[in-house]
């Protein structure tokens, strides 16, 4: 009898190991499958494509009695990451709210429609086609409520993005314009002054004077020299601002104020792909950039009246 039972339990015991065999060969089947499956899905496309497309991102025209108006004006990058059969993945930066987004590509008539997450009141929809390097079209909030311009044209440029610490804002640029340094033409300070007619009346009219700096900003490279105190404190407040932030275009940095985009927009080596780049600074911009900062609070700007 007991011979009996050790049989049954024999055979029981090496159905179970065939079973648990059969099983973890099927598990690993399947999970084979799923693998190659999941990297059909995952197979990317026209890397070609990949990289950085920047430029105009203006309010659509609209018809006035002195012909076509734009009351926004902007620039913006796009980001293309990743193409799949099914998708798109990449993000947008402008004036410092960088937003991700997924879309599709439509593979006959080379269109993007690119989504951004919704979450934000600024979000909306990309519909844009490549052509050659450029990416054209058009965005539209998902809430026009929410925004000044609910409508804008996109007109980008694909543009590689380098850091080098020798990027600085050009003298030349500025000579060739009507202007020989930088102004802040969005720190404008409105002032009543007067005047005496040849009849001995006083008149009173407002003046608007604007910030402006000085050409050390044109010189003084924070990225590169090592600066002490001495060779910053009679400089005005905006040509230490412009030198800091100099920094921080020169890693991609998108900037929310208006002041600083305007100066480095201009140029042709200021291309915006982050909206934080502290971690890629070097010591020494760290050291400089503290040192900056730390003289902005105590600086005095330099206003000027200006004809636009």
């Amino acid at each position: 009898m007991k011979t009996l039972n050790l049989i049954f339990a024999s055979a029981i015991l090496t159905v179970s190991v065939i079973s648990c065999k059969k099983e973890t060969k099927s598990e690993e089947k399947t999970k084979s499958d799923s693998l190659v499956s999941k990297k059909e899905v995952e197979q990317e496309f026209h890397k070609d494509w990949y990289g950085i497309y920047t430029g105009d991102f203006n309010s659509k025209p609209i018809a006035t009695e002195y012909g076509n108006q734009i009351e926004e004006y902007k620039k913006i990058s796009v980001k293309i990451n990743r193409i799949t059969k099914d998708s798109v993945y990449g993000y947008s930066v402008v004036n410092g709210n960088q937003r991700p987004f997924r879309g599709i590509l439509n593979e006959n008539t080379l269109d993007f429609v690119l989504d951004e997450p919704g979450s934000d009141k600024s979000d909306g929809r990309f519909q844009l086609k490549i052509k050659q390097d450029s990416l054209v079209g058009d965005w539209s909030a998902y809430n026009k409520s929410d925004v000044k311009s609910p409508e804008k044209t996109v007109k980008l440029i694909r543009k590689e993005f380098a850091y080098n610490p020798n990027f600085m804002l050009s003298k030349k640029s500025y000579e060739e314009s009507d202007y020989e340094n930088p102004v802040d033409w969005n720190g404008g300070k409105v002032k009543t002054e007067s005047y005496v007619t040849d009849e001995g009346k006083t008149e009173t009219y407002e003046n608007t004077f604007y910030r402006s700096a000085s050409d050390k900003v044109f010189v003084i490279n924070a990225s590169k020299q090592k600066l002490a105190e001495k060779d910053l404190k009679n400089l005005r407040k905006l040509d230490l601002q412009i030198i800091r932030n100099t920094v921080f275009a020169r890693h991609g940095y998108s900037f929310k104020k208006a002041t600083y985009r305007q100066f480095f927009e201009n140029t042709d080596w200021y291309v915006p792909v982050s909206n934080n780049v502290d971690a890629d600074l070097s010591p020494l911009e760290k050291e400089n950039v503290a040192l900056l900062a730390r003289l902005e609070k105590y600086a005095e700007d330099h206003y000027d009246t200006f004809g636009r």
